[in-house]
């Protein structure tokens, strides 16, 4: 009897374990997220300072009332390197985070995290330049709160969605195309539609990327490869960083005004 209580004790005192490293693992992963979002909205409001005046005789175009693209702000929008700032984030995301993650120091994953958010705030700087900041900051909060409750079901459910995971990505492949598409058809029809899939999409997302996260954790926790459990934070942030944004840009079109 002895014998069965030490064991059960054992049993117990690693569970206990394993609880309180998942919840520091989840803090760590919400946490980079947290920094990321950070980075990218600096990042995307300054680069929209640098490249918007309201003074003509600095400028280079014309693109609102009251309101021109500064010498930077034609480079960055109206040559060819907008492709680049457009499709750099993607180019990354296919070709370089995986190679980070296996090659990579935790510290360099974590550090190519944070510049992949600061180049994602400069593609993105053209929201500050286009919709209000009132309507920026609505959506934001709409966009918070949806999240919360979609990583907090992720997180509680005891439902298996890793099939869903497996659909929803393929009609991530599928958005993409219909995306880039729509860049030489210019529908806005298309986009709206778009737009509502893409929603649907990525909230379908953030639940199951919480719960693989979380799922992660507990199958490697025991191995004690700290590096790894470390890298994998990163890597789960960016999943939730990904959703998150993409929920916010999609919402945008329906709930932003443009000044």
């Amino acid at each position: 009897m002895a014998e069965l209580n030490t064991i059960r004790t054992a049993a117990g005192a690693r569970v206990a374990d394993i609880d309180a490293g998942l919840r520091a693992h989840m803090n760590k992963v919400y946490g980079t997220m947290s920094v990321g979002m950070l980075i990218t909205a600096l990042a995307a409001w300054a680069i929209a300072g640098l490249a918007v005046t309201t003074d003509p005789s600095n400028a280079v175009a014309q693109i609102g009332a009251n309101k021109y693209l500064t010498a930077l702000g034609g480079t960055l929008f109206l040559s060819p390197l907008k492709w680049v700032i457009m499709f750099a984030p993607l180019a990354f995301l296919f070709f370089g985070w995986g190679a980070l993650m296996r090659r990579g120091s935790a510290a360099t994953v974590q550090l190519g995290f944070f510049v992949f958010a600061a180049v994602m705030g400069i593609s993105m700087s053209s929201i500050f330049m286009i919709y209000t900041p009132y309507s920026i900051a609505q959506t934001f909060l709409v966009t918070s709160i949806a999240f919360a409750g979609l990583s907090l079901y992720g997180y509680t459910t005891k439902r298996d969605l890793s099939a869903m995971g497996t659909f929803l990505m393929m009609g991530v492949i599928g958005l993409l195309v219909a995306m880039v598409v729509n860049l030489f058809l210019q529908s806005s029809v298309m986009m709206m539609a778009i737009s509502a899939l893409g929603i649907l999409i990525f909230a379908g997302l953030t639940a199951y990327y919480t719960q693989d996260i979380k799922m992660t954790y507990v199958a490697h926790a025991s191995h004690g490869d700290q590096d790894w459990l470390d890298k994998a934070a990163y890597d789960g942030a960016l999943s939730l960083y990904i959703s998150f944004l993409n929920m916010f840009q999609f919402l945008m079109m329906f709930m932003g005004q443009q000044e």
